[in-house]
Order: structure tokens, then sequence, then C-alpha cells
């Protein structure tokens, strides 16, 4: 994962921030009235001490503010305390209110659009990625690591500048009243400071171990759900719950780990504090005792100096635990600056219906270096033509599928779309050219009409029914407690394996592409539903440049041409006029 530093990411987080950023300037404003707010906090208790009680007259500005009453009468000091008390309490209140309402609409729309532009990409990533990193990861980076957007800016950086216009507010009015008390306060600064520097680094490695393990239980909770009925079917529950066990006891230990990292931070800002405390009031006692200050004006000064720690904590554990969110957005942005694979030309040509005609020229790919799957494929097919692909597991049919749709880019050679290299088509044009018909079908957790419309999103209800019909799924569905209505389920799952079958067929008739792919897609049937499924895709092959995938050549009689694939190379391809191609996939003259 790319290393970022603090000033490049608070950057990146800003520039992704940019919608939000009056919100964010409001927020500001809105936390700057803490300062004023602080400084008057404390006058109350002065007033109460020094004019109600000793009899001094009110501070010169407020006894402009008020009539001779309140001036010349201790009760009318004591009111003065009271009404500025309550004053102060009501407007901080209220500025803590319009604070958290702005706070929570501002976060919540900054991680929207960040979670959102990170599943958009990860869409876009190729399949490559995907195998090699799982969906685990991605999952955390969006749901949990996106959320750095909404606590750095305004979490992090907003309080860390205000408690710095804060401090300086404070040591101001300090050093009003007593400079050398200020100066006393003022020098646990540098000590503070040397602290938070020495754990931020700490503090960094121990988040990016934490949420590395955080992302390795996820999966195993993602990987044992989606194969649950194996699980089940094999009695691994109490395995599968002590793996999952032995994930988390690795991340508890990391958050044990931070936690103690964390704790130890906060304990010497604590004595650091407190003994710079201790030091003022030690010299504030002192000048009170030489007459320097008065009982309420010590008060005053060590209630401001309670404060001026207290930016000060903030812009100590506030550069500490910016880490972990800055963590979260270095891994966030990791993912973001992921490229994909398969990258469509700047020029890309526009492709609006193919005819259909195919042709692989010295075709080789590897999902791994060092391991081949594919080797000088070479073959061609004719527009309409319906081509069989068998071979054993493993040996590269669906490779070839998956290298027509661009799902990945061969390591060498060429893959003709009607004579032109797919790679300088547009990916959506040239993958809106297929409609797929997988062995297991894939259906989403939305109705039956959304299923077979997913890849038309504006059919009508009409061609919804069309394409049911002629897949010979309509007769079922009407069936189901809300007809097209009816939720299939996570995965299709309400429905049987037919029944799945079925409306991914008539997804490919609604789609009506000019190729169609059907990897086995009878494999997991019973006889009597594979015929209805054969009668169907019979309808939907003609006039389609058509590719099926299966185990033996002898299932793909229909097919004009045949492919035999072995150890990723073509071993025979027939057509009704003999063999083509010979062992070794080179073509005869």
């Amino acid at each position: 994962m790319t290393r970022h530093t603090d000033l490049r990411l608070y950057g990146r987080l800003l520039a992704q921030a940019r919608p939000c950023w009056p919100y964010i300037a409001a927020i500001f404003l809105l936390d700057l009235l803490s300062s004023p707010l602080g400084l008057l906090g404390p006058l109350p208790l002065k007033i109460a001490v020094d004019s109600a009680i000793d009899g001094h007259p009110l501070p010169p500005a407020l006894a402009w503010v008020f009539p001779d009453p309140f001036i010349s009468s201790r009760s009318g000091a004591v009111a003065v305390a009271v009404g500025l008390l309550i004053a102060v309490a009501v407007v901080r209140q209220l500025q803590n209110l319009a604070g958290s309402l702005l706070r929570a609409y501002t976060g919540e729309k900054l991680v929207l659009g960040f979670r959102a532009r990170l599943f958009g990409h990860v869409q876009r990533l190729s399949m490559a990625y995907h195998d090699l990193s799982g969906t685990a990861d991605s999952t955390y980076r969006i749901q949990y690591d996106a959320a750095a957007i909404q606590y750095v800016p305004i979490d992090g950086l907003i309080p860390f500048v205000t408690a710095g216009f804060t401090l300086v507010a404070m040591l101001w009015v300090t050093m009003s009243l007593d400079w050398q008390l200020a100066l006393v306060a003022l020098a646990a600064a540098p000590v503070l400071y040397a602290v938070s520097q020495r754990w931020r680094g700490r503090l960094r490695v121990q988040t990016r171990e934490v949420k590395t393990l955080e992302s390795l239980a996820l999966s195993v909770i993602q990987e044992t759900l989606s194969a649950l009925r194996v699980v089940k079917a094999f009695g691994r529950e109490e395995y599968e719950e002590q793996r999952y066990r032995d994930s988390s006891a690795h991340g508890m230990r990391a958050r044990i780990r931070l936690g103690l990292v964390g704790g130890s931070f906060d304990l010497w800002v604590g004595l650091i504090t407190a003994v710079g405390t201790a030091a003022a009031l030690w010299v504030g006692v002192q000048h009170v005792l030489a007459g320097v200050l008065t009982i309420g004006e010590l008060l005053l000064v060590m209630a401001y100096i309670s404060q001026l720690y207290e930016p000060l904590r903030t812009i100590g554990k506030t550069s500490s635990s910016l880490q972990g969110y800055l963590t979260s957005a270095e891994r966030a942005f990791a993912l973001l600056d992921r490229a994909p694979d398969v990258v469509e030309l700047p020029d890309a040509r526009p492709l609006a219906r193919a005819a259909g005609a195919i042709a692989f020229r010295d075709v080789s790919f590897a999902y791994e270096k060092d391991h081949p799957v594919l080797g000088d494929i070479s073959f061609e097919v004719p527009a309409g033509a319906r081509v069989g692909i068998a071979g054993r597991t493993g040996a590269g049919k669906t490779t070839i599928l998956s290298l027509l749709t661009r799902f990945y880019d061969p390591d060498a050679g060429q893959i003709l779309l009607d004579g032109v290299d797919v790679r300088e088509y547009r990916v959506a044009d040239l993958r809106n050219q297929f409609a797929i018909v997988l062995q297991e079908p894939v259906l989403f957790s939305t109705s039956v009409a959304e299923n077979i419309a997913y890849g038309r999103p504006g059919a009508t209800q009409e061609e919804i029914i069309r394409a049911a019909r002629l897949a010979d799924a309509h007769d079922f569905v009407v069936r189901l407690p809300a007809g097209y209505q009816t939720r299939v389920g996570e995965r299709g799952m309400r429905l049987s394996g037919g029944e799945r079958q079925r409306i991914s067929l008539a997804r490919a008739f609604l789609k009506d592409a000019p190729i169609l792919l059907l990897d086995e897609p009878t494999s997991s049937v019973d006889m009597q539903t594979e015929a209805t499924i054969i009668d169907a895709m019979e309808r939907l092959m003609r006039g389609r440049t058509t590719f099926i995938v299966a185990h033996r050549l002898s299932t793909l009689s229909n097919c004009e041409i045949r492919l035999e694939v072995q150890d990723g190379r073509v071993v025979m391809l027939e057509t009704g006029g003999g063999v083509l191609v010979a062992a070794g996939g080179k073509q005869d003259a």
C-alpha cells in the first residue's frame, strides 16, 4: 500500500470534501465562538467573589454596560454574575446544538459521497484485482475506512485550528492579568508537543495493523456465510467459529496494544498539564499573598489556565488521534489509486450493434506470471455461428469467454470483433454486445422483474413478460406470491436452481445482444428442467453468434464449430467439413 505524508493526505481529503466546504466553513465559524465563550465562562465567579463578597467595583467593561444600581450594590453584582452565567450557558448550548446538527449533516454527506466514489471505482477495477484481493478488504475500506473523510476535516482539523485560536486568546488574557503566571503555565506547551510527536508514529503503525487484521476477520465472516450450505453439509460450524475466533483474537490483541499506546499518551498529557497547573497555582498564591492579585483574580487566572491547557490537550490529542483517521484515509485512497488493468483508449470506437464475427489470433493469457492459462489460441467464428468449447475443468474454457468480454486483456495476441481489436472499442459498448448465462445463475435480492430487466433497466412490463415467456419462466413466475414483483432473496435463494436459470435466460432474451455466452447453463439442473432450458436456449441462439461451454464435445452436437481445449491450447477444432486445427494449435494450410 502506498504511504502518504500527512500533508498530502490532508490535501486529498480537503479536495474530496470540496462540495461541502461552505458547511465546513460554517462549522469552523461556530467553533470559533468557543474562544469568547471560554473567556466569559469564569467571569461570573470573579464578579461574585470580588464584587459581591469583597465589595470591589465591577470590571470597567461591565460597568459601562449596566446601570448604576448594579454597579453600586452587592446584590446588583450578584444579579450581574447570575445573569451572565445563565446567558453564557444558553449561548453555549445553542452553539453546541447548531454545531451538532451541522456536523451530522456535513459528515454524513461527505461519507456518502466518498463511499459512492470508492464503490464506483471498485466496480471498474479489473477482475484480476478482485481475484487477488477478494471482496472483504474492499468492503472494509468502503464501509469503514471511507468514514475518515468525516472525521479528519470536521473532528480533526477544525478542533485543531480552533484550539489554536482559543490558545492565543487565553494566553493574551492571562498575560494581561499576570504575565509571570502565563509564562509558567505556557512552559508545558513544548513538552506536550514533543510527547505528541513521539507517540504519533507509534499510533499510525498500530492503527494500520488493526485495520488489516479487522479486514481479515471480516473476510472469514463473508467467506463462511457465502458458503453456509457447504459448512452445514460437512458439519464444520465449530471449525469456522474457531477460525473466526482466532482471526478476531489477533485483531483484539492489536486493539489492546493500540489502546495501551493511546492510554499512555493520555497519561503523559495529564501528568504534564497537572504539573503545569500545580506550578501556576503555587506562583499564583504567592502573588495573592504579595497583594499583586485579588482572590477573584486568582480564581479567574486559574480558570483561564485550565482552559489554556484544554486547547493544548486538544492539539496534542488531535494530532495523535488523527493518525488513526489518516491511516483509514490512506487505505481508502490506496484503493482509489488502484488503476484498472483493462483500460479504455482515449479515442475508443463506439459500437452500436456488432455483426458478431469473432477471431482469436495467437492469444496467450496468464492470471499470474509463470502460470499460463492459454497459449497461442487461434480460431475464427463467422457471425451467427454456434461455437462449442469442450475440455476438462481448468483447461481454459471460461477464460476464453472472459477475454471476449474484456474482463481481462490477453498478454499476447489479438481478439477481433468484426475485424477490429476489442481493445479499440469503448468498454461499455463492447460488453453491451454480450448476453451471458452462467453455470451458477446470478440473481440479485430484488424482484423477479428487476432481475429480468437488469440488462435493460428501462424495459416495459410487457417486454419483461415477453422475455419470460420465451425463457419458459412466465408460468412459474405468475404463481409466485407477488408475481413479477416477488423478491427472490439473496442470490435468488427463494427460487429453485432451474427457476433461477430460466430467469437468467429471460434476462438474456430481454437484452437481445448479438453475441450469446453460455457457460455450462444446464449442468446443475435435473433432466426435465434441462430439456425445458435447452428448448429456451434454442430460441435464444437463433440469429446470434453463440459460444457454449461444456465438458464433452458430444454434448455440443448442434454447434457448427467445436473446439476442444486442453492445458490452455486448442487441440482440435471441427466444423461440418472436418478437422481444421490439429494438436498444437497451428492452423492447417
